[in-house]
């Protein structure tokens, strides 16, 4: 589903990504791991069209989305729930979701995955009216991540969705990741907790400072000294 080739992406002269390439197949959740600054967030903004490459190739189900722009690759069916949240904190929770369906025009479809985001996150469909800024760190990320599946992805770009919850909060996450993934999405999915990454993956990429240095099943780099040493605190 996407194949991403030879990628070099610089912040002025920073070589931030260094001749990376990724393959995600339909119906895996993959992940990337590596220490803050490897460069998992801005491999995921290049694919999602938010930063341009200098070199390489970015395909999504065949096609090479390099130099389109970010609003077209959201309709082609890629979509990306950022670092942060980044809800719309003013607007109410109900405004934030009918914003991520904001390309859609298939307005019967767009109610019944309204139904499904309250069926999947019962707390936001009690929270309709309250403003985004006014729920906890746990409920934005469930929010964010509705909106994001408001747009009907096939492919779902999921940077750091466990950062500042609590440990009951983070499986109740990665538990819908799961979920999301089993439904028919396929995830691509950037985590700085590795142990838990790696338990749900199918597949996984090491990052060090924007060069790729291991790569394998979850399972196999879940038993890998190397990864236990540098990740998982083992």
């Amino acid at each position: 589903m996407l194949e991403i080739k030879n990628l070099d992406v610089y912040y002025g002269v920073i070589h931030a990504l260094k001749d990376i390439s990724i393959q995600v197949n339909e119906g895996e959740i993959v992940t990337l791991i590596g220490a803050n600054g490897a460069g998992k967030t801005t491999t995921l903004r290049t694919i999602s069209g938010l930063i341009k490459p200098k070199n390489g190739t970015i395909l999504f189900n065949g096609e090479n989305i390099k130099d389109i722009n970010a609003q077209e690759i959201v309709k082609k069916g890629l979509s990306h729930v950022p670092e942060g949240r980044h809800v719309f904190s003013d607007m109410t929770v109900l405004e934030n979701l009918e914003l991520g369906a904001y390309l859609r025009r298939d307005k019967k479809n767009i109610k019944e995955d309204m139904a499904k985001v309250y069926s999947r996150f019962p707390i936001l469909e009690k929270r309709l009216k309250q403003n985004a800024g006014t729920l906890s760190g746990g409920e934005q990320q469930m929010l964010a991540i509705g909106r994001a599946l408001m747009s009907r992805p096939k492919l779902l770009l999921m940077d750091e969705p466990s950062m500042g919850l609590a440990p009951l909060l983070v499986k109740e996450i990665f538990s819908i990741i799961e979920d999301i993934n089993k439904q028919g999405t396929t995830i691509l999915l950037v985590e700085q907790n590795a142990h838990m990454a790696l338990s749900i993956a199918h597949r996984a990429y090491v990052l060090e400072t924007g060069t790729i240095v291991l790569k394998g099943t979850g399972k196999e780099l879940a038993q890998s000294e190397e990864i236990k040493k540098a990740y998982l605190g083992g």
